[in-house]
Formats: structure tokens, C-alpha cells, sequence
């Protein structure tokens, strides 16, 4: 069982790799499917296999595999403005895994998982560039609610069909 919760992980790893490529640039944060995944990752997997999955994903892209938006990698990413973000995945797989089955209680986890992406991940881009609280909101926040209501909304829906095909758990 352990190594096929490895192999799920190590999937979910691939896909978050390839959320990145699909991208809207629209500043110095780009749109992507990343955060699509990383939520998959956590309400499929669990807890323990959905971080494992993140952080595999991290890893990889900081010893410079081009799986990072753009087809980029190494630790300049994630020492730059959008590293905290991609630092932020590991916590939402984590508050992700947290779901229940229950859409109602699931959309909560799931919005409080997507926040913490857009939290973090707003700090640090604030913190790197030394933009203020308003602008970074405008930059690096704002724009991305439509498409992470968007995500929410596909895990809570393709989710179960998943489990119940793939017979995750």
C-alpha cells in the first residue's frame, strides 16, 4: 500500500510540474494550473502523501529541473519574488487533505487552502520586492481569486469521480 501511495504521490509531483507550463502571464505572477494540483494532491493523497507530493515538486524544481511556471527552475525561483508561493503548496496540500466529503464543509478547507497560498505567497512576493501591502494585493492577489474559486470548484466536483474510479483510498 505504502508504495502505491508513493507512486500517487510522485504522480501528483509530475502534474503540479505540469500545471506550471500551462500559463496566463499577466505580471510578475503568472496564472497557472499549479494550485489545481497541489489541492488535488492534498484531497486525494491525504495529508502525509499530499505534502510528500509538494515537496517532491519543490525539490525537484529547486535542484533545477525546469518544472516551475515557465519552464523554469533551481533556487533562484524560490529565493525570488514568486518563491513564496511555491512555498506555500506544501501548507495548502496540507489544509487541503483536511476534506471530508462534505462539499459544503470541503469548499471552507478548500478556500482556507487556496488563502494560504495567496497569504504566504503575497508576504514573501512583498517582502523580495519591496512592493507595499496594497500594490502586492493588486499584483499577486486579487487577479487569482477568480481562477482559485475556478479550482475549488473543479476539485470539489472531479474529486470524488477520481477517487471513485481510481479507487485512490
Amino acid at each position: 500500500m505504502r508504495t502505491n501511495k508513493m507512486i500517487k504521490a510522485a504522480l501528483m509531483a509530475a502534474l503540479t510540474a505540469v500545471g506550471a507550463y500551462i500559463i496566463i502571464p499577466i505580471g510578475p505572477v503568472p496564472i497557472t494550473l499549479q494550485t489545481f494540483f497541489v489541492l488535488l494532491s492534498g484531497r486525494l493523497l491525504g495529508k502525509k502523501y499530499g505534502v510528500l507530493a509538494q515537496i517532491t515538486y519543490l525539490l525537484l524544481g529547486a535542484f533545477g529541473l525546469p518544472i516551475f511556471s515557465g519552464g523554469q527552475g533551481g533556487l533562484g525561483i524560490i529565493a525570488g519574488p514568486t518563491g513564496g508561493f511555491l512555498i506555500s503548496f506544501a501548507a495548502a496540500a496540507w489544509i487541503a487533505a483536511n476534506c471530508s466529503g462534505d462539499k459544503k464543509k470541503d469548499f471552507f478547507i478548500l478556500t482556507a487552502a487556496v488563502l494560504s497560498t495567496y497569504v504566504i505567497g503575497s508576504i514573501y512576493f512583498s517582502l523580495i520586492t519591496g512592493t507595499g501591502l496594497i500594490a502586492t494585493l493588486n499584483i499577486a492577489v486579487i487577479p487569482f481569486i477568480p481562477g482559485g474559486l475556478l479550482k475549488i470548484f473543479l476539485v470539489l466536483t472531479l474529486a470524488p469521480i477520481i477517487e471513485n474510479r481510481l479507487k485512490i483510498n
